[in-house]
């Protein structure tokens, strides 16, 4: 029985902290500054998940909260439902904060990457997203509609890091 506890502790330490990785060929940016990152974001394109299935007029809203962390709030509009979904969550940087590299939790204590390996630094208008592995993926901006040449350079630069943009999603961001 302790020999059945361990290992269930250990793959349960394996699988979450598997979480936290990031996909081959994927660096977080450096140089991130978080306060210019807060604020609303439109998402314009992503890989399929059962938690974003059917949603258009997705956003992610980001604020600091007291205790250092970053409150994620995600809001999409299920179509098919013709209702609001919306979920809260915190995130924490994973190492330094001028790193865009950080954990977020939406369900308790168990936390996903999410690695910024692209963004505008001048203006902070896009981020290129990813999660633990090639099957997350996110282009937010600022504005609900971007130019085709960032659509463009968001598949590129995903592409060559090995995710399947043939798969990607362009979300619906007009009612």
């Amino acid at each position: 029985m302790k020999t059945l506890r361990l290992a269930s502790a250990l793959l349960a330490v394996l699988t979450l902290g598997g979480c936290l990785g990031m996909p081959n060929n994927v660096s977080p940016v450096s140089g991130f500054e978080i306060d210019r990152y807060l604020g609303k974001w439109h998402e314009i394109a992503r890989l399929d998940h059962s938690f974003e299935r059917g949603m258009e007029r997705v956003t992610a809203e980001y604020t600091l909260r007291e205790d250092g962390g970053v409150a994620v709030r995600n809001r999409g509009f299920l179509a098919a439902k013709q209702e609001w979904k919306e979920a809260e969550g915190k995130a924490f940087f994973v190492g330094e904060p001028n790193v865009g590299y950080l954990k977020v939790s939406f369900f308790g204590p168990f936390y996903g990457s999410y690695v910024i390996f692209e963004l505008d630094k001048e203006n902070y208008q896009y981020a290129f997203v990813s999660g633990p592995d090639h099957s997350y993926l996110w282009l937010l901006s600022r504005h609900p509609v971007v130019e085709p040449e960032l659509l463009a350079r968001f598949a590129e630069q995903a592409r060559k890091r090995g995710f399947d943009t043939s798969k990607l999603i362009y979300v619906r961001q007009q009612p």
